[in-house]
């Protein structure tokens, strides 16, 4: 049978879940047409040799690069017509790969699905399945850039019963479970290697939206995934502060890409600021995230659980670290160069006779 998916797994140290990840790749429904590419992004412990132990390609790193550098280096050694990408603590479910293919019906460029947390059972477990920060990003997005557009859409995340995600075209994917016909990535230019962790995907599918405007990325939610998260305050703000960076460069690279500033950190610290004149603006403080984020609130009232009532504490933090790291991101990009509109229409020219067809 001829290979109809490569699966690319990258990662640094990360040597027991490339192990668990390739272990769940060679359960899948459909086995003998995946190719699966390991990136080794110089790493310092097995991860290589878990590999080569599994018999599959490895590419090595002497350096770390970065999260789309590995993914170049897997696209380049990858050989099925559709490329598809995991990270090193993703285990994806039997019927993943077979979903996924069954997704790339006419017109459809790229296709993705849930990505669902696990880790030690505990608040943060609880907390991350309630506010899971790998959910694709909805195709509402695509209809406007202005500023007051996209801060209504946030608020009305925040307010608002979202539904789990329907099969459906989506505006972005997350990174750790998405696919691509591998010309279009090519044709595309790659992942830009100047992200070198956040944001990196969503760049990603702004430039194929830009070069193929009929092409459709679908949300399949039947291609599971789950993520092995490391469930403590602390590796949640890390990944918030990264996630920040990546957003900062992301605005550098596209100016008409509002900036992703939260003001519910200023809110409150204004409020902590000016309680020294005045104390029962203190209280206020404590309350104002309740409002801001009133999903734990209601989960917390609906389930007479008090563990739900911190979780608007701890997205105040999570935002909090994402405006600093987009504050870094913003410096640190300074001389970055902006995506022109003349580019992406250079780049749109490719999409005659590429053949947006249905999956064979």
């Amino acid at each position: 049978m001829s290979l109809k998916l490569s699966v690319v797994i990258c990662s640094l140290n990360g040597a027991a879940g490339v192990d668990r990840c390739i272990r769940a790749l060679a359960t899948q429904t459909i086995r003998s047409s995946l190719e699966v590419i390991l990136v080794d992004d110089g790493s310092t412990d097995a991860t290589s040799q878990v590999g080569r132990g599994h018999a599959v390609t490895v590419v090595r790193h002497a350096t770390n690069l970065g999260l789309a550098a590995a993914r170049n280096s897997g696209l380049e050694a990858a050989t099925a017509p559709v490329v598809a990408f995991l990270d090193d603590d993703c285990e994806p479910e039997p019927q993943w790969a077979e979903q996924l293919l069954a997704g790339y019906e006419e017109g459809v460029i790229g296709v993705g699905g849930p990505i669902l947390p696990r880790g030690r059972d505990g608040f943060m477990l609880g907390f991350l399945v309630r506010n899971n920060p790998l959910k694709p990003q909805e195709l509402s997005l695509a209809k406007s850039n202005r500023l007051l557009y996209r801060f209504n859409l946030y608020l009305r995340r925040q307010w608002t019963q979202v539904q789990e995600f329907a099969r459906q075209d989506i505006y972005s994917f997350a990174g750790a479970n998405m696919s691509f016909r591998r010309q279009t990535l090519i044709d595309v230019g790659r992942f830009d290697t100047r992200f070198r962790f956040g944001a990196e995907e969503l760049d990603l599918c702004m430039r194929t939206r830009h070069a193929f405007p009929l092409g459709r990325l679908l949300f399949v939610p039947e291609a599971r995934v789950v993520h092995h998260f490391k469930a403590s305050v602390r590796d949640v703000l890390r990944r918030s502060r990264a996630y920040g960076r990546g957003s900062a460069r992301l605005y550098r690279k596209w100016p008409s890409v509002p900036p992703t500033f939260f003001p519910g950190p200023l809110v409150v610290l204004m409020l902590l600021v000016l309680s020294g004149w005045l104390p029962a603006l203190a209280a206020c403080a404590l309350l104002v995230p309740q409002v801001l984020y009133p999903k734990g609130l209601r989960r917390g009232i609906a389930s007479r659980s008090v563990a739900s009532l911190l979780d608007a504490y701890l997205l105040l933090a999570q935002e909090a670290c994402g405006n600093v790291g987009f504050l870094e991101g913003v410096w640190r990009s300074r001389h970055l160069v902006p995506e022109t509109p003349g580019k992406a229409a250079q780049v749109a020219d490719v999409q005659k006779g590429t053949g947006l067809m249905p999956w064979p």
